[in-house]
């Protein structure tokens, strides 16, 4: 387990690589975001994306599927806030995508001395090396002080 204590600025992690699939993609669209150009590959044609794009939301979900292969053995307390969230470039079926974690900063909680404020930077890229998501992300984080048994 890594703690607040572990956790360096300026540390960058990246997750292996996951290829978005057609079926996939149309599967959560209709559940969860059935609008046309994530649900509907032939009206999906006719809109501004010119086929079928993810929804933002699976992207995010995507993003946080990878982000735990690196991040899994973090102490964390929950997250508290994202900032600046962007999908600068749409998600489509076949693009193999990767994340990445970079922490900004952090520092000790004045008020609860057993968790640290760490922020990130995350990043989903595709196989073009183009953003996809991004957010900077406000999280708590267990200190190892506070849990010396461990």
């Amino acid at each position: 387990m890594r703690y607040y204590e572990d956790l360096n600025e300026g540390e960058q992690q990246e997750s292996g690589t996951r290829t978005v699939t057609e079926a996939e993609l149309l599967a959560f669209a209709r559940q969860y975001d059935p609008q046309y150009f994530h649900a509907d590959p032939e009206a999906a044609r006719a809109s501004t994306f010119g086929g079928l794009i993810a929804s933002g939301i699976y992207t995010m979900a995507i993003w946080r599927q990878l982000d735990h292969e690196i991040a899994h053995d973090i102490a964390w307390i929950c997250g508290v806030a994202w900032d600046n969230v962007r999908f600068p470039m749409a998600v489509r079926a076949g693009d193999t995508l990767r994340a990445r974690a970079t922490c900004l900063s952090k520092r000790a909680s004045a008020k609860q001395p057993g968790r640290g404020v760490v922020t990130y930077q995350y990043v989903l890229t595709n196989q073009r090396g183009e953003t996809v998501f991004s957010c900077r992300s406000t999280n708590l984080i267990k200190r190892r002080a506070a849990h010396p048994d461990r």
